[in-house]
Order: C-alpha cells, then sequence, then structure tokens
C-alpha cells in the first residue's frame, strides 16, 4: 500500500487535499500529520498551503518539519501546492525571507505597474479564480490532462526561476509567469488542484502512481 502524507505545518485546507487523494487514490494509506517522523518514512509527500511565507517558514520550523521537508523534497516523490511550490526556492519578497533553497529563484509580488489588462484596465491582486495552464513540457502529471485545461488559483505572489528547463507550466496574468515546476522528484504548482475540478483531480491521481526516474 502506497503511503501519502499530507504535511500539516498549520496553513492550508487540508481537508479538501486529503478528501481529494483519498478519492483518486482509494487504497493509498492517506495521513494528514505534523509529525517529522511520519514525513520521513512515507512514501510520497504533499506539502500545500496557503497564507504568509514568512508564516510558513516559522511554522515549519517551530514544528521541526523543515528538514523532514527538505529531505523528502530531495529523495521521494513531493508535490507542492501553492505555499508548497514558493517555500522550495531561495527567496520571497514576502516578508524578505529565506526559503529552503531547494530550488534556484525567487517569489516575487505581482507588480502593480504591470496588472492592467489589453484594454488597461486594473487587475485585482491576489490573481483569484479559473485560469489556463500551458503545458511546457511533457511530464507524467499531466497525462489525461487538455493543454490549457482551467486550473484554480488564489495567490499575489509567484516564483521566477533561473532554471528554465524546470518549468512545467506557465499560466497568464496578464502576462506569462510560471505555475508549475518539475524537477527531478518534485512536482508543484502555484495552482490549487484539489479545487480544480477533474482536470485537478487527474493530476492528484497522476501523483499517486508516478514514479520518478532514478
Amino acid at each position: 500500500m502506497i503511503d501519502i502524507a499530507i504535511v500539516d505545518y498549520g496553513m492550508g485546507n487540508l481537508r479538501s487535499v486529503q478528501k481529494a487523494f483519498e478519492h483518486v487514490a482509494p487504497t493509498a494509506s492517506i495521513t494528514v500529520t505534523s509529525d517529522p517522523h511520519k514525513v520521513s518514512k512515507a512514501d510520497r509527500i504533499v506539502v500545500p498551503g496557503q497564507g504568509s511565507m514568512r508564516n510558513c517558514i516559522y511554522e515549519l520550523e517551530t514544528r521541526g518539519l523543515r528538514e523532514a521537508v527538505i529531505e523528502a523534497a530531495t529523495h521521494k516523490p513531493y508535490l507542492g501546492i501553492c505555499l508548497g511550490l514558493q517555500m522550495l526556492f531561495e527567496e520571497s519578497e514576502e516578508g524578505n525571507v529565506k526559503g529552503l533553497n531547494i530550488l534556484p529563484g525567487k517569489v516575487v509580488h505581482f507588480p502593480a505597474s504591470k496588472m492592467k489588462n489589453a484594454d488597461g484596465q486594473k487587475l485585482k491582486v491576489p490573481h483569484m479564480g479559473w485560469n489556463q495552464v500551458h503545458q511546457m513540457n511533457k511530464h507524467p502529471l499531466w497525462q489525461g490532462i487538455s493543454e490549457d485545461s482551467r486550473f484554480y488559483f488564489v495567490h499575489s505572489y509567484y516564483v521566477e526561476t533561473t532554471d528554465s528547463a524546470s518549468i512545467a507550466a506557465q499560466s497568464q496574468y496578464p502576462f506569462p509567469f510560471t505555475c508549475a515546476i518539475a524537477k527531478d522528484n518534485i512536482f508543484a504548482v502555484q495552482f490549487h488542484p484539489e479545487k480544480s475540478q477533474i482536470a485537478g483531480l487527474t493530476l492528484l491521481s497522476n501523483f499517486a502512481k508516478w514514479i520518478p526516474h532514478s
């Protein structure tokens, strides 16, 4: 039986993520845990999260989860959702906080000067609602998901990576921005697959079966 651990560091709608995985992977063991030992022992790791990066890093450290998450992201199938993506990078403009430094790049705020649509109307931040996701390369987690499928977003910050080969998808608001990263055993997304209906459930199902190349 596959053991999937959903990391609980006090931020994010963990129950909806858990229910989505129970739906798509009924034979797997799905555990929501804040125990670093259980995170280390699990076969697959899911790190969701909503809120501020400063609080995210603080809670990981306070709960003793920082090293367990770093180890998991280095050695086993890792799915990051929202903050679970952003924390992987070197630093964030949100509170000028250091991330986990697993992937190269930084997390930046949508620039106010660019937040206008083609008609010159001001766009709201946070970027909230459904938006198309354009796949940048083939990956097992995109299997069965049509190009430019719509996923649900809620965020004011996005990642800028210096490793262009790791960009798995982009969305547009109003300019193209990275919304998914794929690197070795890591797949991480800015959108919320657990809130994205069939496309999102397909991605979660793919993760439950994914065997990264060694």
